[in-house]
């Protein structure tokens, strides 16, 4: 099996990147759609304290809350977390068509900045907002699965780069 990554592996990366698109493109939508029409109701609107829109518009929606402190609210800097997450996941997919040492390593590296992105999000969802967000809950499990993959990847390269040299 030298020179190819396990089947497992692939299949994993493309389920978690296409769903992380997915949850990050409905993300996206929910908070156009509610910043254009306050009265939209999204799916993921289940109650008071389980509404998806009203995490994606609060301040937290936006550079995860923290690049407005540098830059105007409405400035080009400041993007939803969803189009961050486009943007992530296009990422992992494309550097996951490779099989080298450093875009293993880069992969793992952007999993780790996501996975502390999630617990940062989190817990303001959790103790901030009081609110429960299943697309958000959705998008942490994807990013811990991710590194999960990517650390095992990252971990096979190198055994397979160990074998052939």
């Amino acid at each position: 099996m030298a020179g190819e990554m396990p089947r497992w592996e692939r299949k994993v990366r493309v389920f978690l990147c296409v769903f992380g698109l997915a949850l990050s493109v409905y993300a996206l939508h929910v908070e156009v759609s509610k910043e254009s029409n306050p009265a939209y109701r999204a799916m993921c609107d289940l109650g008071e304290s389980v509404s998806c829109s009203k995490v994606f518009t609060s301040r937290w929606g936006r550079g995860f809350g923290l690049v407005q402190f540098f830059v105007a609210q409405d400035s080009p800097l400041n993007q939803p977390n969803s189009l961050l997450g486009i943007i992530f996941y296009t990422l992992q997919m494309g550097l996951g068509l490779s099989l080298s040492r450093k875009a293993a390593k880069l992969l793992v590296f952007f999993s780790w900045v996501s996975v502390a992105g999630s617990l940062y999000l989190a817990s303001i969802l959790a103790f901030v907002l009081g609110d429960f967000c299943m697309v958000c809950v959705s998008t942490y499990i994807v990013n811990f699965a991710l590194l999960f993959t990517n650390v095992r990847r990252r971990r096979a390269i190198g055994g397979m780069k160990e074998k052939a040299g």
